[in-house]
């Protein structure tokens, strides 16, 4: 069969070539129907046609052909120009559907508005007019369903909910009907006169120091706009439009919509009614001295003893409001390799296993970690050296450097001052280690500065079962500083560490940054030492105010 080919030119060949096909194929075709069909169809004159356009075609392109006409160009702008004054004079406008004939002339301007909501609340509160029993929005929840559609304001007046007026229904009515709606709610509105300011998403986070659960609330205007959290989470404050109830979402949630909590003037207002029915008793001081006296002056009630914070002589409103737990604004922190280490403060009861935590730390790396080496006024003992168990210095000058607020702890013990200085910290920080330090919790507080930016972990004990099981062979050392004799622990002391590290938690746990339970001690030493890598490494929240004075 002869090949098809358009390398020609000819302007025949390849046309005659298909008229020829049918009797070229006629040996191989069984019947005379299949033979007329061939010529039928090799033989259509359109089928001719179309090659000829194509081998035309196919030669112009290869000659490269230009318009024949130059200002082809010129028209092209020409059409197009046409064509956009044709779509510029037709109306593309929505057609809007009539008004509801039964709506008064005088009747205030209504908005028609339909949203579609899924299993979320639509995200506004709603109040009932006591005067003239008008519903109208209270607050639009940052996020929500209807702020993100902005076609709902603070002050609009609600007239109807998917049909039903609710004029005459109860702001829990109102609620419970849009509740029970999935998908398409319609409203009829009446848009409220003042214009609600527009304000930008917060960019303010506070650390809680306490747990909220709106569901017990009373005073919340709806329960089921309000946000739960635990003491220590972090809160993103979306909108202080309102001095009693602030939106806020926890840092970190990909869901946009906000939730109510109290706001820090209103919970530190109710706290305060609230305060001489939380005041816990004194914190006792335990009746035998545990094993880091020189450390930590745990001082004992029988001898005595007195143990003072070197602010416990100022007033200031900023260490008064500090007893009042609400919120405290925070922001992201990393430490520079440039920078001083922060200083780990550790609190905990007398027994729980404080100072072995520290030894463990001190011996795993002496040159990263160190611990303040404590001023005393007693005498030099012939096996001490200066500066190394204590600093050793006059009564007068103690007495001074108390009067001049240079003591974070102090306490006497038989006629003799001990004490842990400001420089005492100072000095191993400045020789760039983790300085260990261990002081009473009412003194945590006062060390929260820009200087120290301390963090602060609780060492707290087990249950009281698992302190007989896991203590009943060690022993709490008594008056070490006199080489006394280590005894066992008793049950009173076990009662007392139990009791001690609950009223330690209640009245300060809001400054503690981690809580270690010291069951198994390398379990508790682990933990310990993956904290502070991590706070080596990895960024922390703090006090606004440390970076920001």
């Amino acid at each position: 069969m002869p090949a098809l080919s358009t390398g020609s030119g000819s302007d025949t060949g390849l046309y005659e070539l298909l008229a020829a096909l049918p009797a070229q194929l006629q040996p191989h075709v069984d019947s005379q129907e299949d033979l007329t069909f061939l010529w039928d169809m090799f033989g259509e004159k359109s089928l001719h046609s179309l090659v000829k356009i194509h081998e035309k075609l196919h030669y112009y392109e290869k000659q490269s052909p230009v318009p024949i006409l130059h200002g082809a160009a010129a028209l092209a702008d020409d059409a197009l120009l046409s064509v956009h004054d044709t779509v510029a004079q037709k109306n593309y406008d929505p057609v809007l559907p009539p008004m509801p004939e039964d709506i008064d002339d005088e009747e205030d301007s209504v908005k028609i508005i339909r949203l579609v909501k899924n299993r979320e609340p639509l995200g506004a509160t709603i109040k009932k007019d006591e005067q003239t029993g008008a519903i109208t929005v209270a607050r639009i929840m940052r996020g929500g369903a209807a702020d993100r559609s902005g076609l709902i304001h603070v002050g609009d007046e609600l007239r109807e909910v998917n049909g039903i007026p609710v004029e005459d229904k109860r702001p829990e009515e109102i609620i419970q009907i849009l509740a029970q709606s999935q998908g398409a709610i319609t409203f009829k509105i009446i848009p409220g006169i003042k214009e609600e300011t527009p304000s930008k998403e917060g960019k303010m986070f506070i650390k809680a120091l306490f747990d909220y659960n709106p569901n017990e609330d009373k005073a919340i205007p709806c329960k089921e706009a309000g946000l739960s959290f635990k003491k220590g989470d972090i809160l993103q404050i979306m909108s202080q439009d309102d001095a009693t109830w602030w939106q806020a979402k926890h840092e970190g949630d990909a869901n946009p919509r906000a939730g109510l909590i109290p706001s820090k003037h209103f919970q530190e207002r109710r706290l305060a009614l609230r305060r001489p029915e939380i005041l816990v008793q004194p914190l006792k001081v335990s009746n035998r001295k545990s094993s880091g006296f020189r450390r930590s002056f745990r001082l004992s009630r029988k001898d005595k003893k007195t143990n003072k914070s070197m602010y416990e002589c100022k007033k200031s409103d900023q260490y008064d409001t500090a007893d009042v737990p609400t919120y405290e604004e925070v922001t992201p922190y990393r430490r520079q390799t440039n920078e001083k280490y922060r200083l780990v403060v550790l609190v905990g009861p007398v027994g729980v296993g404080l100072n072995e935590l520290k030894r463990k730390l001190l011996i795993s790396d002496t040159q990263h970690y160190g611990v303040t080496v404590p001023h005393t006024t007693r005498a030099r003992r012939s096996q001490e050296s200066d500066g190394v168990e204590y600093i050793f210095i006059s009564k007068h000058l103690f007495e001074t450097d108390v009067q001049n607020n240079k003591f974070i702890e102090y306490g006497e013990y038989k006629n003799n001052y001990y004490g842990t200085s400001i420089d005492s910290v100072r000095s191993v920080l400045a020789k760039n280690k983790v300085c260990l330090l261990d002081v009473q919790p009412h003194t945590v507080k006062h060390l929260r500065t820009l200087e120290f930016k301390p963090y602060v972990i609780f060492i707290k004990p087990p249950s009281i079962e698992r302190l007989r099981e896991t203590r009943k062979n060690a022993k709490i050392i008594s008056s070490r500083d006199d080489q006394g004799a280590a005894k066992p622990f008793t049950e009173e002391d076990f009662q007392e560490m139990i009791k001690s590290a609950q009223i330690m938690e209640s009245q300060y746990g809001h400054l503690f940054d981690k809580i270690i339970i010291n069951d198994d001690l390398t379990v508790a030493f682990n933990e310990l030492k993956t904290t502070f890598d991590k706070l080596e490494t990895e960024t922390h929240w703090v006090p606004v105010s440390w970076l920001h004075s």
